[in-house]
């Protein structure tokens, strides 16, 4: 368990550097959102491509995978809304808090550190939690919020989660990569290291962006914040592992390992830029990740030790 916490460790403080250099504002706002953009359109987009380049459509479309992945974050999901209800929420903030309380930092954060712990064969598991986050839950949390406002789903939201699909550059990084390894031809040298030597940016650049963004919020509400960080960290990956496990059991080890890993992680970034854009709860999303990313220091270390038995 130590071995593994050391391992870890490398990653947060990283994740710490970051926010130190935007709590002593040597890192502007401004500078973390242009290296945040530039992690997301091209560093980590380049990894991505890269991964997916040398996986078949096989290694990342298991529909077993996805669908003990689905029944386990769906658990949590209607668990955080049942609450966010009894609590007299609106269906836009019960939507919102239903999204922090199962989706985790799987782009910035769990496909580097998985990749170094768990070996480059968690990169497919990895890509089909990304890809199905961002397909489903994205969509769904779009569509819940317009939905109530408007009374209704109208075709404008459709085409609205339609573009946004589109737009994304980790969706469209990781088809192209598919597409790519479909011909079977190798990428070119040159393109390959142009690739590596881009996508070898995405880990340093995501978790230093990681911190800066932190550094510009507060741990407001904190009841509300641990509420959703437990739900994010310890209620996640116990409904995941009973779904992987038990309900709809994963056959290879390594994968149900990785679903169960990513689980753990603390809650991503993109729910807090939803959040604001839609003027839903920013305030909350914002605590609960500045909470759920300290505590998952310790957590994640200790999910993946349990998995492992204690050695990666």
């Amino acid at each position: 368990m130590i071995a593994i916490f050391l391992k870890t460790l490398p990653f947060f403080a990283l994740i710490a550097l970051g926010y130190f250099a935007g709590r002593t504002k040597f890192f502007t706002a401004e500078a973390t959102a242009y290296l945040t953009k530039f992690v997301f359109y091209f560093a980590l987009s380049a990894m991505l491509f890269n991964f997916s380049a040398n996986l078949s459509l096989a290694d990342i479309l298991d529909w077993q995978f996805i669908t003990a992945y689905l029944w386990g974050c769906f658990i949590v999901y209607l668990i955080a809304s049942a609450v966010g209800f009894a609590r007299g929420l609106s269906v836009a903030e019960c939507a919102v808090e239903a999204q922090v309380a199962t989706i985790g930092n799987v782009g910035f954060l769990g496909i580097p550190m998985f990749i170094l712990l768990l070996g480059p064969e968690s990169a497919g598991p990895m890509l089909m939690i990304l890809a199905t986050d961002l397909i489903v839950f994205s969509s769904i949390i779009v569509i819940l919020i317009t939905g109530s406002r408007e009374g209704r789903v109208t075709v404008a939201t459709l085409r609205t989660v339609g573009l946004g699909l589109l737009k994304n550059p980790m969706i469209v990084s990781i088809v192209l990569g598919v597409a790519w390894s479909a011909t079977g031809r190798e990428i070119w040298e040159p393109v390959n290291e142009f690739l590596s030597i881009l996508g070898a940016a995405a880990t340093p650049g995501a978790l230093f962006a990681i911190g800066a963004s932190l550094a510009g919020k507060t741990a407001e509400r904190l009841s509300v914040a641990g509420w959703l960080t437990f739900c994010k960290l310890v209620l996640h990956p116990a409904a995941v592992a009973l779904s992987a496990l038990v309900l709809f059991p994963v056959a290879d080890p390594l994968a149900a390992t990785v679903m169960i890993s990513s689980a753990a992680l603390p809650v991503a970034g993109n729910v807090y830029i939803l959040a604001q854009h839609y003027g839903v709860a920013p305030q909350r999303v914002s605590a609960a990740i500045l909470v759920s990313t300290a505590v998952s220091i310790v957590t994640v270390s200790v999910i993946i030790g349990l998995l492992t038995g204690g050695t990666t």
